[in-house]
């Protein structure tokens, strides 16, 4: 006679699975979460997605490059890593993709994704990862929803669409600025490039602020691209850090190497180890002569891995969504997955030690 034998999820997931630890540290953060979560649920009607699986649902988009909702609900279906993540039965079905759209500004509304990325570097200070004395600032443009093709004037009636799918538009010669265009697409997006040897596209502004010693970003923000959100956004995010009484240094690229961030960033008790320009420079000699200097010019480089882990592994070289509060609660929530898997490698190097 056969025997029928229950099987779950959890005996299908091996032991030593590094998803296993990073669930463990994304449960304990949205346990964090539960005030909110609770204020959260629909009263009436049909029972909602709880927040927090809608949460983890991202988490494992960002952490297997899936950036179609609808695809990873179809993958839901047989998964069951997945499943498991989520806290499903394996014979659940799937929600529907359009849960993720309902549910949205809801997460929007409730500012999820800040208290989010707020309790993960909470984890991280816990366990003493985090340092409170230097730190680094830099920034990335992020490809937006848009098409040069929806960059239109902003008055007067807008130009006959050419013929055809994907007809070849001839814009040489065309004077194209924010000031009189804008994306019909994406109204926030801005037609901005990061140097003068690169082409102009429609984007926003991605912009992190990491601690020099685990490299773990401690404030993330997203932004409309133009030239002075950079600095401007690197000073507001070095503000938000709790008051010390003691010196603290911040490094950054040339590009910060301008009177007006020197000058923001010292009034903030931060000595700016920002690389030099060639020709004019804010930061005098006492500064550049300290040891100090070049080593926090040697670890800011740092900074680039998350900025390349949330565009090759989370999908962000292009943003999925139109509108930059959407996106910034995406970059938030990406930048906290970042740390996780960071906090997750940092407490497994401490086990093995």
């Amino acid at each position: 006679m056969a025997m029928l034998t229950t099987l779950s999820t959890e005996d299908l997931i091996p032991v030593d699975h590094p998803i296993r630890r990073i669930r463990v540290v994304v449960d304990t953060v949205l346990g964090e979460l539960d005030p909110i979560f609770d204020e959260m649920y629909d009263v009436g009607g049909r029972r909602s997605v709880p927040p927090e699986t809608l949460l983890k649902a991202t988490v494992l988009m960002a952490l297997y490059s899936i950036r179609s909702e609808r695809a990873f609900c179809e993958r839901l279906n047989y998964d069951l890593l997945f499943k498991w993540f989520l806290d499903m039965r394996i014979d659940q079905p799937a929600f529907d993709a359009t849960t993720f759209t309902k549910n949205r500004q809801r997460l929007l509304d409730h500012a999820v994704a800040d208290e989010f990325f707020a309790a993960v570097v909470r984890q991280a200070k816990l366990r003493r990862y985090t340092s409170s004395e230097h730190f680094s600032v830099d920034g990335t443009l992020l490809k937006a929803w848009a098409s040069h093709k929806s960059f239109k004037p902003k008055d007067g009636p807008p130009s006959d669409p050419p013929a055809g799918r994907n007809t070849e538009v001839g814009w040489h010669g065309q004077k194209r600025k924010n000031d009189t265009h804008a994306s019909t697409t994406d109204p926030e997006a801005r037609l901005y490039r990061k140097s003068n040897n690169t082409a102009a596209t429609l984007c926003f502004a991605g912009h992190l602020l990491m601690e020099n010693r685990t490299g773990l970003i401690v404030d993330a923000e997203l932004t409309i691209a133009d030239g002075y959100a950079e600095r401007a956004t690197a000073i507001e995010m070095l503000g938000r850090l709790p008051k010390r009484a003691r010196r603290r240094t911040v490094a950054a690229d040339k590009a910060y190497d301008t009177k007006g961030f020197v000058d923001g960033v010292r009034a903030l008790g931060f000595t700016p180890h920002v690389a030099q320009n060639t020709k004019t420079s804010a930061i005098d000699g006492r500064t550049t002569r300290h040891p100090g200097h070049t080593v926090s010019q040697r670890i800011r480089k740092r900074i680039e891995e998350p900025f390349g882990w949330t565009k090759t592994i989370a999908g962000g070289r292009q943003l999925r969504y139109r509108g930059r509060d959407r996106n910034r609660a995406w970059f938030k929530i990406t930048t906290a997955v970042y740390n996780i898997v960071r906090i997750t490698t940092l407490d497994h190097q401490a086990a093995l030690a």
